[in-house]
Formats: C-alpha cells, structure tokens, sequence
C-alpha cells in the first residue's frame, strides 16, 4: 500500500483510479471509507489508513453508508465499481446498445460475477441502477451531440445508445419534458454553431485547466506509430478502429472553452461513447492539475519544473497493444529508428484505410493478425529475434485473454503479468501501467534520464527518492522527463 501521506493526497482529490488501494478510518467518526466516497475530506490527524476493508474492521470501524466499503474488500477489479461504470458505457459503445438487459448480462459473464452482483455494486457506489446509469449517459451524450453537430435526429438517437428512435424519443420526453427537435432548435436560436463538415461532425471534450497542449504533442509526436497516427503543429490525428467500425479523428485545442475539439467521420458515430472514453484517456482530462501540482510543486527537485509546466499530463494509450508493441520496439534504440521500425510493423500487419490525410494509410495492427505470424515475418522488418518473439508472445496473451490493459484494471497484477513476458522488464511494464492503465503512480525507477536528473542515482535509489512524490510520481516522471539537462 501507498504511504499515509500519499494515500491522504488520493484521498482529498477523490481520485477514481485508487479505488480498493487502501481505506481510510476517520477517527471522530469510527468509521471507514473508500478513497472516492463522496463525504466531505476529514482533517488529517483523523485519518488511519488500511490496506483493506478488513483491517478496518478489526481496527473497530464501522463502513460508511454512503460509499459501501464493505462492497470494495481489495483491489479486485469486480470491485471497483467506477471501472464497471466505466466498461458497461465502453461496451455499449462496442456494441452492446441493443438490449439493456443482454448487454449487462454479459458484462457481468465478462466480469466473472453475477448480473445481480454487478446490479448491487454499482447501485451502491453510484446512487443508481446500471439501467439508470446506462440511459442517463445516453441521454448527455444525445444533448451534446443535438446542439454540437447537425446529425439527423435518428443519427444521435442510435450513436447514443439507443436500440430506436421511439425509446430515444420517450427517454427525451421524460427526463427533459421536451422532445430533442426543440432542442435542437432552441441551441440554433441561442446563437450556437453545430460543427459539420460534409461526413464529419465536431465534439467538445472539456478539462480542468490548466492544460498543457504543447507538451502532450511534443510527448505524442516522438511515439506514434506512422500511417496509423499523425501529429502536426496544433492537431492529434490518427486512424480508428472499434469493433467493426472504422475512420479517423482530428484533435485541436480550443483553449478559450477549455476542452479539446474531437473531429470523427460519421463511420464511428455508432461507437461514439467508446471512441470519446479513449480520447479521455489519451489527453488525461480527468486529471486533477491543481492537486497535483500542489503536491509536486513542494518537492525541491521538481519545483521548478511544475511551476514551468502546470498543466501537465501524462498521456495514456488509444489502444492497449498499440502501445505496448511501440514501447517494445523502442527499446534500446532512437527515437528516429523506433519510428521507422513501427511504421514497418504497420505497413506488415495493418489493414489499409482510405482518408483524407496522406499521413494516415493504416489501421491499427490487431493482436490476432501479429499473433498468427512467425518469428521471421516479425524479424524481417529489422525487429531483433529477442523482441520479435516478446511482440508475438504478447499478441497471444492478447488473444487468449491472460490479461487485460484497459484504465482501471490492477495494476499491481497487470505489471507481473507483464513482467512475466519474455522482453518485458520492469521499466516497460511500469511504462505500460503509466499510460495504458492510467496508473498515475507508476514509477520506472530504472529510466536512465529519470535517475540522471536525480543526480546519477541507482535505480534503488530513484526509489526512495521517489516516496515524497506519491501517489503522483507518473507525473512527476513525465515533469523529470521535460526538466532541463
């Protein structure tokens, strides 16, 4: 577990992604409470922390009614009931909008537990059913999309979720006493732009400012896979895939609203949802830049950096092997030659696509395709023996289901699984729950320009160093990485 003071720092910010990390006792009150309860933030000296609900309990505290700790025993991913949220919006965005019913039933299959457990957690720690929580989305998303886009009417009902326009029609009517034409229209009489362009619509994703939009392009443009991705002076631009549909999307700044413009072809309208959740990943909009520049903003070795750079993100992952098979392929060399050799990969084992950029050609290599290959066919495109038979087994734990790389998934597990690949060390698989999990206290203690600006220090030593910054220290590597020397 987290050291008191660092769980303390998860504690006032609410921070989702320490869910089932540690519990906390508040002392004046005897009881005991997940680090996302809702409840106003106690004092300090009143906190104790544990690192499961049943130490809590020993210690003689009671849990809270309003967070259900009790529901939250450890790190389980079923227990975290912020990722479920998370992963029923992702699949009814891969396709499971059709039947409310049949698509949690196989969440829950998914999930190892019951439908009527899945029911229990999240009614618990969300106030609301997974139905409830499911057509409430649904109904922001279809708000967003009528007074951001001119999509048909029929268009935003199923790229929100909705199995027909009658459903869509009656949800409208009920929880906002209009019907989605008016709207529509009262957005246009207001004054508002609907942002179209021929086959494409625009989307507004907001953040918590600041937001340093120079640096996540700087950090994206020395890692992208080329003809899949693409990074310009002031866009992200990269080829898409979810389940059987694809196209491309356009990512700029508009700094005065504060939120990032999503440009997407209509092909993705119907996976809408799981395409603006991975695009909340990849900029790390949830993120808290206040809190977080607080903290690290004390330490006298990043102090300097943090006030440069207080905006800062850490950027996350499109696409769980995506970004692992360039983490692999940028082992050891430039960041040049790793270009190219990815840009080979995708020209090896990703299918062509039509757009209207020359820059994007390709769809994303899929793990079934790599992993039906040989160790030659990877070798050949100038990958080493030793990463080619890393990037192959890695493609077969993919497709056989050894391990899962979505946010929110324990991070803990998810590194020994990695580590446990022949190729994959320490410092790539916390890289990995850095940016693909969306760990935000993954620490690569033995990263060369880290331990560097720590002033020559053994990886061991980074470590220890390092305890002052957490449970922040994916971001204070990312501010290492950006402070000069």
């Amino acid at each position: 577990m987290i050291d008191d003071d660092a769980a303390y720092q998860a504690l006032a910010s609410h921070d989702a992604r320490f869910d089932g990390v540690f519990f906390v006792g508040v002392t004046s009150t005897g009881i005991y409470c997940r680090p996302v309860c809702p409840a106003k933030t106690p004092a300090r000296r009143n906190c104790v922390f544990h690192a499961s609900a049943e130490s809590a309990e020993k210690a003689g505290f009671r849990p809270c009614l309003r967070c259900r700790p009790e529901l939250a025993p450890g790190n389980a991913p079923v227990d975290k009931a912020h990722r479920i949220a998370h992963l029923i919006v992702q699949r009814i965005g891969e396709g499971l909008q059709d039947s409310e019913e049949a698509g949690l039933e196989e969440i829950a299959a998914g999930l190892g537990m019951s439908s009527r457990h899945l029911r229990r957690i999240v009614q618990a720690e969300l106030g609301v059913s997974p139905i409830e929580l499911i057509r409430t989305r649904r109904l922001l998303l279809a708000k967003q999309l009528l007074t951001e886009t001119k999509l048909p009417v029929i268009d935003v009902a199923f790229a929100s979720g909705f199995a027909s326009l009658r459903r869509f029609n009656d949800a409208f009517v009920t929880h906002y006493r209009m019907p989605p034409g008016r709207l529509r229209k009262e957005a246009a009489g207001g004054g508002g732009k609907a942002a179209v362009h021929g086959d494409t619509s625009s989307l507004l994703l907001s953040y918590r400012p600041p937001y340093d939009w120079d640096g996540i392009l700087d950090f994206l443009r020395g890692r992208t896979m080329k003809d899949v991705e693409c990074v310009t002076e002031d866009a992200y631009l990269r080829t898409v895939r979810i389940g059987g549909h694809t196209g491309w999307i356009r990512v700029t700044h508009a700094a005065r609203k504060h939120a990032l413009a999503v440009e997407f072809c209509h092909s993705l309208v119907p996976v809408l949802p799981a395409l603006l959740g991975r695009l909340r990943n990849v900029f790390d909009l949830a993120a808290r830049p206040d809190l977080i520049s607080a903290h690290l903003g004390k330490d006298p070795v990043l102090g300097e950096t943090v006030e440069r750079n207080p905006g800062l993100r850490v950027p996350g992952a499109f696409d769980g092997f995506e970004m692992v098979v360039r983490a692999i392929l940028g082992q050891q060399i430039t960041v040049r030659a790793a270009t190219t050799i990815a840009g080979r990969f995708a020209e090896a084992f990703g299918e062509k696509i039509a757009t209207p950029f020359p820059e994007l050609t390709r769809l994303s290599p899929q793990a079934e395709k790599v992993a039906a290959a040989s160790v030659d066919d990877v070798a050949r495109l100038g990958i080493v023996s030793a990463r080619s038979r890393c990037i192959l087994a890695l493609a077969q734990a993919f497709c056989s289901g050894a391990f899962s790389l979505e946010p929110g998934s324990d991070p803990d597990a998810a590194i020994r699984s990695l580590e446990a690949l022949p190729g994959i060390g320490p410092w790539t698989a916390h890289y990995i729950a850095m940016r693909a999990l969306r760990w935000p206290d993954a620490f690569p203690k033995e990263d060369i320009a880290v331990r560097n600006r720590l002033g020559g220090v053994t990886a061991k030593q980074a470590e220890v160093l390092s305890q002052p910054w957490r449970p922040w220290r994916s971001y204070a590597v990312l501010h290492l990485w950006r402070s000069p020397g």
